[in-house]
């Protein structure tokens, strides 16, 4: 890439120390080796640990990510106000929704171009009446304000440019892509039909969160568990605050042998490679499933739902299997399809998907849509 031709400050807010490290580490290191200073505003994690190679000024803000609390956002705003008048950055690169929202308008009032990313609307499309009108009005002005809005699926940009949210310049671009060096194909294991021979594992990998689609994971689990008793059932990923009740639903669920929860893992490439499949049951829409490249990336077949952000990260029948979001029985249906196959075709299948991924979310791509931004907005 083009070096800076003088120094300016880029600033990276999100909202989680899993979206720095995990989706935004290589773009972050190319920013600063294009010559620029970086600034990343987001709540401490111990992500950051592995971060301490990097040379940035670090902003540790409070959110409250999936809260409603008016006082609370309002103190927000006014942290990224006051944190861009001191620092002054020449770029702000948004994601997540509150982000999104108030450090795009505080940019704006400070007259610094924002680039801001639809990491995928989720559950707020599920809001009724004023709440939802609130959060898409806020989206609106925000977004029609960027220099740039990057959207992560066709779904998402089609649904902004109907409703007016953008105006400006907006384009595609491969969700956070993947570094498939770092998530190189993984042997295949053995693996029986789920009766008899090697036992058969799939993963759910993401947050504890019913937006997730963990109630159908569950569900389908202890329908599969029933019928085919020789297969594994991991769940990966931390419990939302505000859904705690899942610690009492998964410690039973261990304890029948249904379910085995892993909490939340630094790595999960070794989870990835002791696994057949990746089961991937969002319930409402995302900007591009991390999760589902990651594990194409590695060689491991998808079974996932038709919702945006899901449904490109495969192709169904060759590279993975896709049914309706929110139907527990067609998800069972395809998780016995998949137990129906010999071990080779889902090693095929897996290997189908990491040269799928390859030709199309290599998260380069991204970084180069980023830099080439940058670099005009900073002549």
């Amino acid at each position: 890439m083009k070096k800076a031709e003088k120094q300016h400050l880029i600033a990276l807010l999100t909202n989680n120390d899993d979206d720095i490290y995990c989706f935004r580490k290589e773009l972050i290191e190319e920013i600063i080796n294009s010559g620029y200073e970086m600034l990343i505003s987001c709540p401490y994690g111990e992500k950051f640990e592995l971060m301490k190679h990097l040379e940035y000024r670090y902003d540790d803000p409070v959110i409250d990510r999936r809260g409603t609390n008016i006082v609370a956002d309002m103190k927000l705003f006014l942290h990224y106000f006051d944190l861009f008048r001191k620092n002054k950055p020449s770029v702000v690169l948004t994601y997540t929704a509150k982000p999104n929202v108030y450090a795009g308008i505080a940019a704006y009032l400070l007259g610094i171009p924002v680039i801001s990313n639809v990491t995928g609307f989720g559950s707020v499309l599920s809001e009724g009446g004023l709440k939802q009108k609130l959060i898409m009005s806020l989206f609106r002005f925000s977004f029609r304000r960027s220099a740039c809005v990057m959207f992560q699926n066709s779904t998402n940009m089609k649904l902004a440019e109907e409703s007016g949210m953008v105006k400006g310049e907006h384009k595609l671009i491969p969700g956070s892509g993947v570094n498939t060096e770092r998530y190189p194909l993984q042997p295949y294991p053995d693996g029986g039909n789920g009766k008899e021979g090697e036992k058969v594992v799939f993963n759910y990998i993401g947050r504890i969160l019913h937006d997730k689609g963990v109630d159908d994971y569950i569900e389908a689990a202890k329908r599969i568990k029933a019928e085919y008793p020789n297969t594994e059932f991991n769940m990966l990923g931390f419990i939302e605050p505000t859904e705690i009740h899942y610690e009492k639903i998964l410690s039973e669920l261990e304890e029948k042998d249904v379910i085995k929860y892993r909490g939340s893992q630094k790595d999960i490439k070794p989870f990835v490679a002791a696994s057949h499949a990746t089961i991937h049951p969002s319930t409402y829409g995302e900007g591009m499933s991390n999760v589902l490249l990651e594990s194409a990336s590695s060689g491991r077949p998808i079974i996932s739902t038709d919702n945006p952000g899901c449904q490109e990260t495969f192709v169904d029948g060759k590279t993975g299997f896709l049914y309706h979001g929110g139907n527990v029985d067609a998800l069972c249906n395809q998780i016995k399809k998949f137990l129906s196959l010999p071990n080779e075709e889902r090693r095929l299948m897996g290997e189908n998907g990491r040269e799928y991924i390859k030709s199309n979310f290599e998260r380069k791509k991204v970084v180069e849509s980023y830099l080439e931004k940058i670099n005009n907005l900073c002549r």
